[in-house]
């Protein structure tokens, strides 16, 4: 739209879209507002092609005095794409322990989230969350349901987990991140959890994503543990097509034939997704590399080239944890390494949010 469009020259065009059977989602910057247009399937302008422009909708559009230009968005994730949607999405998060009460993912700020893997008792989680809020982490995690290889590892204790992770809530005033698994559950997790997690094994589940998609609740996108770039943002447009603007990425690392790490961490995704999408992404390096001696060096890396976020997994003792205890930092060792993230952040101009 030209920059100087009024809001009824945008609901003009919107309402135009619509009496052709397309779909039309503003994106308002400063300076622009960008409505990018969403269709059904088919070749561009072929006949019988389901809500697809075709050249007289075009130039129809092109005609209208408010209409700067109509272009093309090539890449096949269309509102996840930086050409649809110029301007980085910041995602609003509901934190009371934090001034204004709200975190911004994906500002100039950067976000410390760290907890447990699995919540395993009351005990364990307090002790974590008091840790973690006093060394300047504002989100807790938590899994309260576990996806696990083998059938008899420990799948976590459902709501039992997730009314632990409410009272650290209550307690510590700190945001909560959880894993949401089925599409029947969304509903319940959505009751507690300030963010929804998507694991690297629910990527591609459809359903799942189109179910987190139908709420507004802030959501986590994790990369699939082969997934290419494009397969992770394509799974991103299906929770946005259902309306819920609030993705966060996460890379977490892909399987690859090295067997000295649990996964291989890709540092490179965190600034390609920043030139590809618009959308914030954060890093997980603890399930990124396996390996407890890893996850501070992979968090400096991921700080320098340009993560959002830190999500770390801690525990008070590891060595006994009931889920991935190896990859899992000490308290201690997470105190260690928040000084030196806040030096890193400060060498790239940007800054923790602590309280």
């Amino acid at each position: 739209m030209k920059a100087s469009c009024s809001d009824e020259s945008v609901e003009r065009v919107l309402n135009f879209l619509e009496k052709h059977g397309l779909s039309g989602h503003p994106s308002r910057g400063v300076e622009r507002t960008v409505i990018g247009v969403l269709g059904g399937v088919g070749p561009w302008g072929a006949p019988g092609s389901i809500g697809g422009i075709n050249p007289t909708v075009e130039e129809s559009l092109e005609s209208m005095p408010e209409v700067e230009s109509v272009l093309r968005v090539s890449k096949p994730y269309k509102l996840a794409s930086r050409e649809f949607h110029p301007i980085d999405t910041v995602v609003e998060v509901p934190t009371p322990c934090v001034d204004g009460g709200i975190v911004q993912i994906g500002g100039e700020a950067i976000v410390m989230m760290a907890g447990p893997c699995t919540v395993e008792s009351e005990k364990q989680l307090m002790t974590t969350a008091e840790a973690v809020r006093k060394a300047g982490a504002v989100v807790l995690r938590g899994g309260a349901f576990k996806p696990s290889t083998s059938p008899y590892g420990f799948r976590g204790l459902g709501e039992e987990g997730l009314k632990l992770l409410a009272k650290a809530r209550d307690e510590f005033g700190m945001s909560i991140i959880t894993e949401v698994m089925t599409p029947s559950d969304v509903e319940m997790v959505c009751e507690y959890a300030d963010i929804l997690q998507i694991g690297t094994r629910n990527m591609q589940n459809y359903m799942l994503l189109d179910e987190v998609g139908r709420t507004r609740k802030p959501a986590v996108l994790k990369r699939g543990m082969s997934a290419t770039i494009e397969e992770w943002l394509l799974a991103a447009e299906y929770i946005l097509s259902q309306g819920n603007p609030n993705v966060i990425l996460c890379e977490r690392g892909v399987r690859t034939f090295e067997k000295a790490t649990r996964n291989t961490m890709d540092i490179s995704a965190i600034p390609l997704i920043k030139r590809l999408s618009h959308l914030p992404i954060i890093s997980d390096p603890s399930q990124g590399t396996g390996r407890r001696d890893l996850v501070g060096p992979m968090s400096l890396a991921s700080l320098a080239a340009g993560t959002d976020a830190l999500l770390i997994e801690v525990h008070p003792n590891p060595d006994e944890a009931l889920k991935d205890g190896a990859q899992s930092l000490t308290i201690e060792q997470f105190r260690e390494l928040m000084p030196q993230a806040h030096a890193i952040s400060k060498a790239i101009g940007r800054y923790f949010v602590t309280r």
